[in-house]
């Protein structure tokens, strides 16, 4: 490749941010100030994923749809808000700071929460109508929920990042345990989560709202506390360059140079000797090429003319996209069963003994799953699968996604079939089936979750660029975010074109009663729709080129022997599809 580094005027090249450490720090004894933030953190944050839509209809006075879609509203913008922490601590602010940062903004919603949970006059009447706050009362209302949203995803878009980061990703013994650390990443999760469905759920619907947001911020403080004081043993990385504006330089500077002809030897496109990673040209998205060719006569110069790095940075960044956008859906149907179930959980027979189970707490039931499979996977599912497929982790990230989107089908099919069930009970023989009824669907879509959350986790990190990786793991949440969205234009959408089709003229979810409703068909609608779906995720897989930086080989293989790089990684599903084969990954390490 040209090498102009003599001649880089004004050239300010990108170099691997580098680590402030020493030899006691890093490695598994700082991810323990990780977890622990992520169990407390938690122990509010899940609480309220699980039980704000009963807030929102019995106290802010939304009616169901209206308290529904409040509820995914409000979650997607968290989850999407996960990007501004990623992009802060990759460009101004340490990982650890910018949780400490966005932790105090978390604590500030909550203390607005419990004011207006805790004085009924801040609190609307009834009106029959969606939305029933307005005037003050809503502002204090909106400005709580969108502080406590802010906080929330700056945590999650700087925390995973963060824990990464304390195993050295050069280093191949090191570079295995990150696969490792999110799995327990995901265990401290779910038992903070299963803390706060719980006890906290309990205590917000039994005793006082104001109380259970007093618990969520008191966990939420100690985390923080946990946090700091870990910090003489984190690995931190050193802010570098903003991403955004590395992006946006490739994108200006390719437009530029439309009319250029982008040589066919990578040898004529510029980098630098100075960088401190470096990766190869690939043949996609061609046209980004256009940004690595200096006019002759030109001095290489900021908005003049990009390296071959950092272009591949850009297609690294648009060949995650059509794998996120695919596992958006899924995040749709959970969606639903954090909204909807709960709603149907106050219509069925909650009776645990002597005991009345909240319906809020329903989320449990997957949770206690995923605390007991996690362990289960990492010391019994992987090591007998790294036996068969010679790979480190057992399987791909990606077919570890893969394996996620088919459970999510399976758990909404079975949704629909439940809610047939209790309907019929409730409506024709005047009994209420069991709650836990609802934990056959939820238990499948727990294992599912913690295929697919995880297998992005460590996608999104292990490809990203070492600049950009706390942008990139956000686009684990990003896909949680657009997930809710898509489900409030979904509930939307539904009722207006079905409220044409039926007698009623009502649509499947308009109205409070939900025997009325029909959230069984709108499950088989969403069921179908993940099938389809998934052979668009099979599409997509097949199609991504790792970054040839990355250690594909030593990820694909462990063990060595004659013939061993011919066999096949492939997993088959029940349908007998196939996908991310070891020689597809081969062919896509080396492009040619």
């Amino acid at each position: 490749m040209e090498d102009l580094n003599d001649n880089n005027a004004g050239v300010k090249d990108f170099i691997c941010q580098p680590m402030k450490n020493t030899q006691r720090q890093g490695g598994f004894k700082a991810t323990y100030f990780i977890f622990a933030i992520m169990v407390l953190d938690n122990i509010g944050f899940v609480a309220n994923m699980a039980s704000l839509v009963l807030y929102f209809l019995l106290i802010m006075h939304f009616d169901l749809s209206g308290s529904a879609t409040t509820t995914t509203n409000y979650l997607g913008t968290t989850f999407l808000l996960t990007l501004v922490g990623g992009f802060i601590s990759d460009t101004y602010m340490n990982r650890l700071n910018t949780c400490l940062l966005f932790g105090v903004v978390q604590l500030l919603g909550y203390l607005l929460l419990i004011i207006q949970s805790h004085y009924s006059k801040l609190q609307p009447q009834p009106c029959g109508k969606t939305s029933c706050v307005d005037g003050t009362k809503a502002l204090l209302f909106y400005v709580s929920i969108c502080l406590l949203g802010l906080g929330g995803g700056g945590i999650r878009g700087s925390v995973p990042a963060l824990g990464a980061d304390q195993f050295d990703y050069k280093d191949p013994k090191e570079r295995l345990l990150i696969a490792t650390f999110f799995n327990w990443f995901l265990l401290s999760i779910t038992i903070g989560a299963t803390i706060g469905v719980t006890f906290v759920v309990y205590v917000s619907t039994t005793v006082g709202w104001d109380i259970g947001f007093i618990i969520s911020m008191s966990c939420s403080f100690v985390g923080l506390i946990f946090a700091a004081l870990g910090k003489s043993f984190y690995r931190v990385r050193v802010p570098g360059d903003s991403p955004l504006l590395r992006i946006l330089e490739v994108l200006v500077v390719s437009v530029k140079n439309w009319r250029t002809q982008v040589p066919q030897n990578s040898d004529d496109l510029y980098e630098s000797a100075s960088r401190g990673e470096l990766i190869p040209r690939t043949k996609q998205f061609g046209f980004l090429d256009k940004a690595a060719v200096l006019p002759k006569g030109l001095m290489p110069g900021k908005w003049k003319v990009c390296t071959v790095t950092q272009v591949e940075e850009v297609k690294i960044l648009a060949r995650m996209m059509p794998i996120l956008l695919s596992t958006t859906l899924m995040n749709t149907c959970l969606a639903q069963l954090q909204t909807f179930s709960v709603q149907q959980g106050t219509i069925m027979n909650t009776s645990l003994g002597s005991f009345q189970v909240p319906p809020a707490s329903i989320p449990v039931i997957p949770l206690v799953f995923m605390s007991l499979l996690i362990p289960v996977y990492e010391f019994g599912f992987v090591p007998v699968l790294r036996k068969v497929t010679g790979h480190p982790n057992g399987i791909t990230h990606l077919q570890r996604v893969g394996v996620g989107l088919i459970l999510s089908a399976i758990s909404m099919t079975i949704a629909g079939i439940v809610e047939v069930k209790r309907k019929h009970e409730f409506v024709y023989h005047n009994h209420r089936i069991s709650l836990f009824w609802l934990s056959i669907h939820y238990a499948i879509f727990g294992i599912a979750d913690m295929f697919t959350l995880v297998g992005l986790m460590e996608f999104f990190y292990s490809e990203a660029p070492a600049g950009m990786r706390s942008l990139s793991t956000s686009f684990s949440w990003l896909s949680l975010s657009i997930g809710y969205y898509l489900s409030s234009v979904f509930v939307g959408v539904i009722n207006s074109v079905t409220s044409n089709f039926t007698k009623s003229k009502r649509g499947w979810l308009q109205g409070l009663d939900m025997n009325k409703n029909h959230v069984e068909l709108f499950y088989w609608f969403l069921a179908i729709l993940s099938v389809v779906n998934f052979g668009n995720y099979i599409f997509w897989a097949k199609w991504y080129k790792y970054k040839k930086d990355s250690p594909v080989d030593q990820e694909r293989l462990i063990k060595t022997g004659p013939g061993r790089m011919d066999e096949s990684l492939s997993f088959s599903t029940t349908s007998g599809l196939s996908f991310v084969s070891k020689q597809q990954e081969v062919k896509e390490a080396n492009p040619t």
